[in-house]
């Protein structure tokens, strides 16, 4: 079934100066919304399962059916947005996302909540898959940049204040409160963005649910194995599951080719510079996400450090990309994102090894500066990378460049983590295993994010397309 074309109102190049901060205020609170309810709810999930009588094993499920929710949708909702409107989506996925969080706020069991959180990821998927795609539309593309730092700005900001967030909203109210205060957050955002946010052109092709259900199949039993490995799950069982994903994924990816505008960007995947922006995304966000788990660890066991030691120590990195990200987003918009995220990639991979050397009970301050020194690296990538993802794609397929960018992400974070807890798992036990499995897991990262400097300074002989 084609879409029904309505009159939509063109941004030809960005909106007037006096309407783009009121829609980046909105694209914002929302973006916000979606990445606090990550953090709070791990912060919350002790809680969470004593309250509810729940196991720690049903209880982590409050978090993962969040990520899968989100995983398996958020290509789906791209090609949507590309179809019926970025905007739509994004209103219709704010819904939703505000609806459920009430749910999750009065959930009288285990059940409800996991249903509740589901319907989150879907709506937080709405919100993610088309959040790039409408910052394209609010900036012109000479300041592009600037909208996609100030992007970046607002996702590591509400990354950095998660925990603190939801530590002092539970040092006076109960945990459903995390929820229920995101219903006005939500419902000021909904009246915003019928407000203020642009109506973008509607693309021609139809959609295809064959290829959301081969996604969600694909994508959602390959996070689930990565997941197994991480809580001990039978070894037969996790190969089961990637050789089921590998299998579908197969005949999802052949499926791709035959289509005029993929649900997986395949077509975009033919042009370099997006193809080696996606694969320096996943080994960059892998390698974060590595570090950012495996760190606590270290500090707690090895150097002796308290939770709230530890929260403080490791503020340094995302406070310094908190910094970077606009600046960098700003300096993408006149230099090479290739150079850009070459050197903040290096500069990253030199400050892991920097930790990977840290004396066993090192000051706080020879951890924070070399934090510092990762945070600001990361920084100078994730901007200028995200600006070439999103502007690399047709405006027609907008959408599709603003899914896989969320959807790389996801893929590294999640890569990352079942990585630390398959190495963590495979030294427990033996003498020194929490410092031994932190040397490996920082080496890794360090890997990886040598991995994408290389892959980044690779776009640098390609002419840019933004």
């Amino acid at each position: 079934m084609r879409p029904i074309r309505v009159h939509e109102t063109e941004v030809t190049d960005g909106l007037p100066p006096h309407q783009r901060w009121r829609a980046m205020l909105t694209v914002a609170i929302a973006v916000a919304m979606s990445v606090l309810v990550t953090s709070i709810a791990n912060i919350a999930l002790p809680t969470i399962a004593r309250d509810m009588h729940a196991t720690p094993a049903d209880s982590i499920w409050v978090v993962n059916a969040y990520q899968l929710a989100v995983t398996v949708t958020l290509l789906p909702f791209a090609s949507i947005g590309d179809i019926y409107g970025h905007r739509r989506v994004y209103v219709w996925g704010l819904a939703v996302y505000t609806a459920a969080s009430l749910l999750c706020a009065v959930a009288p069991s285990l059940p409800v909540l996991v249903i509740g959180r589901v319907l989150q990821g879907f709506g937080g998927a709405g919100i993610m898959s088309v959040n790039g795609a409408l910052v394209r539309f609010i900036y012109p593309r000479a300041e592009l940049g600037r909208g996609i730092g100030f992007n970046a700005l607002v996702v590591a900001g509400s990354s950095t204040a998660g925990p603190s967030v939801a530590a002092a909203i539970m040092s006076v109210l109960s945990w459903p409160w995390l929820f229920a205060l995101q219903v006005p957050a939500g419902i000021i955002a909904l009246w915003m963005a019928h407000r203020f946010l642009p109506r973008t052109p509607l693309a021609g092709h139809p959609f295809d649910p064959l290829s959301a259900v081969l996604n969600a199949i694909t994508f959602g039993l390959f996070i689930t194995a990565l997941d197994g490995i991480g809580r001990g799950q039978g070894p037969a069982m996790v190969v089961i599951e990637l050789a089921v994903s590998i299998a579908v994924g197969w005949f999802f990816v052949h499926r791709q080719y035959t289509l005029a505008a993929p649900m997986l960007p395949v077509d975009l995947f033919r042009r370099p510079l997006f193809a080696l922006s996606v694969a320096a995304a996943i080994c960059a966000h892998g390698a974060q996400l590595i570090a950012f788990v495996s760190l606590p660890f270290y500090f707690q066991y090895v150097s002796g450090l308290s939770p709230i030691q530890i929260g403080v120590l490791i503020t340094p990195w995302p406070a310094a990309l908190v910094v970077m990200a606009p600046i960098a987003g700003r300096l993408s918009d006149r230099f090479s994102a290739g150079l850009l995220g070459g050197f903040g990639l290096a500069v990253m991979t030199l400050g892991l090894l920097l930790v990977l050397f840290l004396p066993p009970r090192p000051a706080q301050i020879d951890v924070a500066w070399r934090l510092v020194v990762c945070g600001i690296g990361f920084g100078f990538f994730q901007s200028p990378n995200n600006r070439l993802m999103i502007g690399s794609a047709p405006r027609d397929r907008a959408g599709a460049g603003s899914g896989m960018l969320s959807t790389s992400r996801l893929l590294g974070q999640t890569t990352g983590s079942a990585l630390v807890a398959l190495v963590f798992g495979i030294t427990h036990g033996g003498e020194n295993a929490i410092e031994l499995g932190t040397k490996l897991t920082i080496g890794m990262a360090a890997g990886f994010a040598a991995l994408a400097m290389v892959l980044s300074m690779l776009r640098m002989r390609r002419p840019q397309s933004v």
